[in-house]
């Protein structure tokens, strides 16, 4: 039944080669695979084993998915046994024509590695065709004076198989008059001549008929038959004659109907009647004849319909010419077609591979393709060319077969799909020209980590937000599809404490948005930086991480906190005392203010609200100093409250208020008569009882004590001018917060804490204390109105130690704090060697203790204030090495409008002005003693 390459080509080396390597070795010789098979075979006839030829094994059959393929499939391949089979119906008459060599041309495809072999199938014919005649009776007429031995061609049979199985031989019907020859045509044929053998006679048999039988060569033999008729007519002795016995011409096959294509000649010597004669085509097929014309009078030969070398390359025809009297003669006509590039090449898709993965390796074969020219020579002759829009190139392989392979890296993100277009041209002349376009998709991978928008993010988030509230969203692309480019985020990192970081914000996995969790405070937590991680879904996935810098935003939440003046630990008042001599410009007292808030919140501003002689002082609005305008004259007061407001720069602005006490005097000693003299205010609780029963007599005597009260002061007025600035606004004056002032002259004028006992002889002062710890506001003067009268009248032995006291020397001025010691507003503060301001109540009340016992020796008279060099009469654990501690330092939370410089520790500029009459404390001896 069939052949296979090892049993053709290979059959010399079998001794040789191991029988398992004979499929792999003529594969490699690039040879097909040979089957033969008859026509007409039944379908699931086995052709031969496909899969054994191939060297494949039957598990392979299925594995490699071993299939066939060709333009028309005839075949399939067993999926179990690898057998080549017959699925539909093989007529070789039908499928090569008039080919004497049938072949199927076949492509036999595995995979796993991809390759395609070749196959060729011989059809080999079968006597199924009997001969066949194109007519059913010949009629011929045969002048009764024609001589024996005179030859008429008759129609020829055919039969469309081919070697033994197609025409043989002609056989005729037994009779007296008539002979039968075959002879062969210039092209290979047999056709019949019918020879007379005996002269005819028309009045004694003016008809004849015989049987024509044609015969083919199989076994058994086929046959056809046509029936003749033999008309005898009068006598015409001579047949026309062509001028040839066998035309031949070639024609384009692309000249359009209408042609002329020859001229056949033939002349009679016979005259008259018997010389006309008319030409026809004879044994001619019906297809010729809707191609070609013949003028049935002139000869002449045209085209009828257009020419097709692709289907037919050469007609042969026979024209007969006959006479009046049926005297005929027949010459044969060959037309040779000439081939044009009329057929452009046809792309013919075998294997396509419609998505590839974009980390494919070069080399991938994305699809399997043949070309086919249905023209001859050069016009068939097929390049192919890929568009380039594409990492792709196409691998030639063989018998017009090719591949499409990668030829680079590819990238889904750049380019999701490619629409390839191969082009097929031939080298005709012009050269035609095909193509096919399809679209490759790219399959993603995950090979793009997530991108975020910024490369780092900055939020400013306002202190006392909303907890819950959204501060900011981060986002992140990933160019990949599907889960490869699902993100989610996460904070993986901060500087805050891992324990508190989700107590302070979150961040939604999926929108990427971050949440406070908390209200933050600006005072608390400034800054914070989160590490936040975008990561896609994909197999490894990927990720990416971007900063997070969260500022958060001062509001003005805090009011300004007024350091200097303030209360004493025990509630007392505060005051200042100033030079009388002290000339214009001359710094008083400073209001020390902080505001907790940061930059414009935190600006502080300094306003006079209130003032015994608002002409006499100045405040500085950015410093908070109070200066005196001018010099004090003898109308003036001696004690001055001033009320002062510190206001912030906030919108709206926030404030504070501070009262500060200022008593004139040139010394304590002055005005320390006046306090050791004032009885310590009773307390309002406990004497509300006693106020009860005796609130008759009272009223019965307060309009005397009145008038007593007034004549005292308007005497003590011109007695002791000391004592009355010291204390004689204090009964209009409420005090506000009183702070350290700081001066320029290297100074500290006493801040005097008014406190009395009822046991006058043992007198405590409190004085120079620490405002670390005093509150913001807060009034000097007791609330009880008895409190305020300060020992209107003195009592009996005050004279004997106010002199006492007037003879001590003026203190000096060692002890005194440098003016880096003195408090002030944020940045004021040196910090240099002498020491800082106490900023604890441990050093307050040491400071306070220090100064009660000084002032106690100077009541007792035991010590001078100038004792001993600069110790103020105090014992060496507290002299002038103690030292002060500074106030808390809020030099960060100021700025100077119109900068971006907050105040530094600079030292601020000083007064360097002196008073005339020395120092704002020391006591003017000479005056005193005068009087």
């Amino acid at each position: 039944m069939g052949g296979s390459c090892a049993q053709r080509r290979c059959a010399g080396r079998g001794q040789v080669l191991f029988p398992w390597l004979l499929p792999l070795f003529c594969s490699a010789l690039g040879e097909p695979i040979r089957y033969s098979i008859p026509e007409e075979l039944t379908k699931g006839s086995v052709v031969g084993n496909l899969a054994k030829d191939l060297g494949l094994s039957v598990l392979d059959v299925s594995a490699r998915k071993l299939r066939v393929s060709a333009e028309k499939l005839h075949f399939n391949v067993d999926a179990q046994s690898g057998d080549l089979l017959v699925k539909d119906r093989i007529d070789r008459e039908q499928i090569c024509k008039e080919r004497r060599r049938c072949e199927l041309q076949l492509e036999a495809v595995v995979e796993n590695p991809l390759n395609i072999f070749h196959v060729v199938v011989m059809i080999e014919d079968i006597n199924d065709h009997a001969p066949q005649f194109l007519k059913d009776e010949i009629i011929l007429e045969i002048s009764e004076s024609v001589s024996p031995g005179m030859g008429t061609i008759l129609e020829s049979a055919e039969d469309p198989d081919i070697g033994m199985n197609s025409l043989n031989k002609y056989q005729l019907g037994p009779n007296e008059y008539f002979s039968l020859v075959v002879k062969d045509n210039p092209d290979g044929d047999k056709y019949p001549e019918l020879l007379l053998q005996k002269t005819l006679d028309r009045e004694t048999q003016s008809t004849h008929h015989l049987v024509l039988t044609a015969l083919d060569g199989g076994n058994p033999p086929l046959s056809g038959t046509i029936q003749i008729r033999i008309i005898v007519v009068d006598a015409n002795d001579n047949p026309p004659v062509f001028s040839q016995d066998v035309y031949r011409v070639s024609l384009r096959e692309d000249v359009p109907p209408g042609t002329s294509v020859l001229r056949v000649m033939a002349t009679d010597r016979d005259e008259g009647i018997n010389a006309e004669f008319t030409y026809s085509f004879l044994g001619v097929s019906v297809k010729a004849q809707r191609v070609f014309y013949l003028d049935s009078s002139t000869g002449n030969i045209v085209t009828h319909q257009p020419l097709d070398f692709e289907e037919v390359e050469r007609y042969t025809m026979n024209v007969e010419v006959k006479d009046r009297g049926s005297l005929s003669t027949q010459c044969k006509i060959i037309i040779e077609v000439l081939d044009e590039n009329d057929n452009s090449p046809e792309i013919i898709i075998t294997s396509l591979s419609d998505q590839i993965l974009e980390d494919s390796p070069r080399g991938m074969v994305v699809a399997l393709f043949k070309t086919r020219d249905r023209d001859s020579g050069e016009n068939a002759e097929v390049t192919c060319s890929l568009s380039r829009n594409g990492p792709f190139k196409i691998h030639s392989s063989s018998n017009n077969y090719y591949k499409l392979v990668t030829d680079g890296a590819l990238d889904r993100e750049q380019t999701p799909a490619y629409n390839l277009t191969i082009t097929a041209t031939d080298k005709g002349k012009p050269p035609l020209s095909s193509d096919i376009t399809f679209t490759l998709h790219i399959t993603d991978v995950n090979d793009n980590a997530p991108i975020f928008q910024k490369s780092t993010y900055l939020v400013h988030v306002p202190e006392n937000n909303q907890p819950g509230a959204s501060i900011t969203q981060v986002g992140a692309w990933d160019p990949d599809l599907g889960p490869n480019g699902q993100v989610s985020y996460s904070i993986i990192a901060s500087d805050l404490e891992p324990k508190a970081l989700s107590s302070y914000v979150s961040v939604n996995a999926q929108s990427g948005v971050v949440f406070a969790q908390r209200s933050f405070d600006h005072e608390q937590l400034r800054a914070f930086e989160l590490m936040i991680q975008a990561r896609d879904q994909g197999l490894p996935a990927l990720s990416t991480n971007v900063s997070l810098r969260v500022l958060v935003d001062d509001r003005n939440d805090n009011a300004p906190r007024v350091l200097y003046p303030a209360l004493g630990p025990d509630g007392s008042a505060l005051f200042d005392t100033v030079p009388r001599a002290a000339q214009p410009d001359y710094l008083v007292t400073k209001v020390v203010a902080v505001d907790a808030d940061a930059g414009h919140n935190a600006w502080l501003s300094y306003h006079l609200l209130q003032a015994t002689d608002p002409g006499l002082f100045s405040l500085g609005l950015r410093t908070g100093e109070v200066r005196t305008v001018r010099p004090l004259n003898d109308k003036d007061a001696s004690r001055h409250r001033l009320l002062v407001a510190v206001r912030d720069g906030g919108q709206p602005p926030l404030s504070a208020t501070a009262t500060l006490l200022l008593i004139f005097a040139d010394s304590l000693q002055e005005v320390l008569p006046d306090i050791a003299d004032h009885p310590i205010p009773s307390d309002p609780q406990a004497e509300l009882q006693f106020y009860l029963v005796v609130a008759l007599a009272l009223i019965s005597v307060l309009f005397l004590l009145t008038v007593i009260l007034a004549i005292s002061l308007r005497l003590r007025q011109y007695s002791n001018p000391v004592a009355r600035g010291c204390f004689g606004s204090v009964f209009c004056s409420k005090s506000g917060p009183v702070l350290p002032p700081n001066y320029s002259d290297g100074t500290l004028p006493y801040a005097c804490n008014m406190r009395g006992h009822e046991d006058q002889t043992n007198p405590e002062f409190n004085f120079l204390t620490s405002v670390n710890n005093f509150p913001a506001v807060q009034d000097i003067l007791n609330k009880d109105s008895s409190s305020m009268l300060l020992a209107s009248i003195l009592p009996p032995g005050v004279e004997a130690e106010k002199n006492t006291l007037d003879q001590q020397a003026p203190p000096n001025t060692d002890w005194r704090f440098s003016q880096a010691q003195r408090p002030g507003t944020s940045g004021s503060q040196n910090g240099d060697e002498t020491g800082t301001w106490p900023n604890n109540q441990f050093d307050t009340e040491m400071l306070q203790a220090m100064i009660l016992a000084s002032a106690s020796e100077a009541a007792d008279g035991s010590s001078t204030l100038g004792g001993g060099a600069g110790t103020m009469g105090l014992s060496a654990r507290y002299g002038p090495q103690f030292t002060l501690q500074h106030v808390p330092d809020y030099r960060q939370n100021v700025y100077i409008p119109g900068s971006n410089a907050t105040l530094t520790n600079a030292p601020g500029k000083r007064d360097g002005k002196t008073p005339a009459g020395g120092n704002g404390n020391k006591k003017k001896s000479g005056k005193k003693e005068k009087k």
